[in-house]
């Protein structure tokens, strides 16, 4: 069999691979030192653009130009960066099986890669309505987002459905990203969730009546309180109809299920400690395992500001555990510390004319401020989460630069507030003094 052996393998062709290999290189990796192993068969580059500008007809965002890091305002680390650099791009490679123990992982090929240190960066997989035995899942234009390829397929649907019907199943992130996606394309789209309301998990009810109202005032059909159960299809193998659990039918020609996700770290189960569904870490990324590092959706991690271990599903903290770990890793080798990883949590999503952020905690009391009348003009308005006395979290829609720096400081420092009636008059005023 083949082998290779690397000083360092980060294994896992996604943003984390990208920004832990910018990282590396800074801090002056040695050409044939570093290697990635992706089941990709392109360079790292910014998944969020996938559910956004991928999609739509004008302006539409192609590879090259959405590899990292130019999501956070860094260089374009096109192929030939890695080739320059002597970083080992090892693509379109899946990995089988990973030996912590002899530092050993084996491809589907039957290659060979040995290791002296391994980044985790293998992130998430969507889950499929197949893993829950959905009647017809297995029909053609049922599509997941995730990677580009997955993008490209919906990309060709739209275009061969001109003006047809979509049904969005799920009400998160890739729900409502994509329901605008596919709108500003001209399809006529329904979205269906079990939920009193979208993104549950973040928004509070009232946050939600703005978008489900802003929505609706763009065509968009909101069923909630219901899944889908069943998809029928055409002579041609394709879904014509969904079948949801109240009874009613909906025609479609594209179907889009985005119903979360979960880490991939079936690789290395029984050979790292696990927490909370992750492998677990401390606050440089290490693991339980010498010389196992794990980041980005793969990591449980000590979240510091709350004093409790968490899992972070986002861009903003793949890019940033990458770093950590990789400095972690090169001032270990130089003899040298570095401080550990302080997380402010950060969510943040654009679509249509919109634009939220998000930092920090989502429990507690609640205040809404501002205008959130989803016919407004302005549509600017926010709401604070209140524990203890103290804004532990700030939603922000709306907001210009200043005003989001503004939010993520109070989320920060967690000022203390006499009570919700001044936060409710002051509005956003409370956070632009902090």
């Amino acid at each position: 069999m083949a082998e290779k052996s690397f000083k360092y393998v980060i294994l896992g062709g996604g943003v984390s691979a990208g920004y832990a290999a910018r990282e590396f290189a800074r801090q002056g990796v040695k050409p044939g030192e570093l290697a990635i192993i992706s089941k990709e068969a392109v360079a790292p580059y910014e998944r969020p653009a996938l559910s956004k500008a991928y999609l739509f007809p004008e302006g539409t965002a192609r590879l090259p130009g959405f590899h990292v890091c130019v999501g956070s305002g860094g260089e374009r680390l096109l192929p030939e960066w890695y080739k320059e650099k002597g970083i080992e791009l090892i693509l379109s490679t899946e990995i089988v099986r990973a030996d912590i123990a002899s530092k050993t992982l084996l491809s589907a090929t039957g290659l060979i890669f040995k290791y002296q240190i391994l980044v985790i960066a293998t992130g998430s997989t969507v889950l499929r309505l197949t893993d829950f035995g959905v009647e017809g899942a297995d029909a053609k234009n049922i599509f997941y987002l995730r990677e580009i390829d997955d993008a490209d397929k919906l990309v060709e649907a739209i275009k061969a459905k001109k003006n047809g019907k979509a049904v969005v199943v799920g009400g998160g992130y890739i729900g409502l990203e994509l329901s605008a996606a596919l709108k500003i394309n001209n399809i006529d789209v329904s979205m269906v969730y079990p939920e009193p309301w979208c993104m549950p998990r973040l928004f509070t009810a009232d946050i939600a009546a703005f978008y489900e109202g802003y929505y609706a005032n763009k065509g968009i059909k909101i069923i909630k309180g219901t899944v889908a159960v069943g998809f029928t299809t055409n002579t041609d193998g394709e879904v014509k109809e969904v079948k949801l659990k109240d009874g009613r039918t909906l025609e479609a020609d594209i179907v889009v299920v985005g119903v979360g996700g979960r880490p991939l770290i079936s690789l290395f189960k029984g050979q790292v400690a696990e927490n909370k569904g992750g492998i677990k870490t401390d606050d440089f990324f290490k693991t339980s395992a010498d010389d196992v590092y794990a980041v980005g959706d793969v990591a449980t991690f000590p979240m510091k500001l709350y004093r409790e271990m968490r899992r972070v599903e986002h861009v903003d903290h793949a890019r940033k555990s990458a770093e950590q770990a990789v400095k972690t890793i090169m001032a270990t080798e130089g003899g040298k510390t570095v401080t550990g990883y302080n997380y402010l949590p950060y969510f943040y999503s654009r679509a249509f004319d919109l634009s939220w952020q998000f930092y920090g905690d989502n429990v507690g009391d609640t205040v809404l401020f501002g205008d959130n009348d989803p016919a407004s003009a302005t549509h600017k308005f926010g709401t604070y989460w209140i524990k203890d006395g103290k804004v532990v979290g700030v939603f922000l829609e709306s907001g210009t630069p200043e005003e989001n720096k503004a939010i993520a400081k109070v989320a920060r420092v967690q000022p203390s507030v006499e009570s919700l009636d001044v936060l409710k008059n002051e509005g956003l005023s409370f956070a632009s003094k902090i």
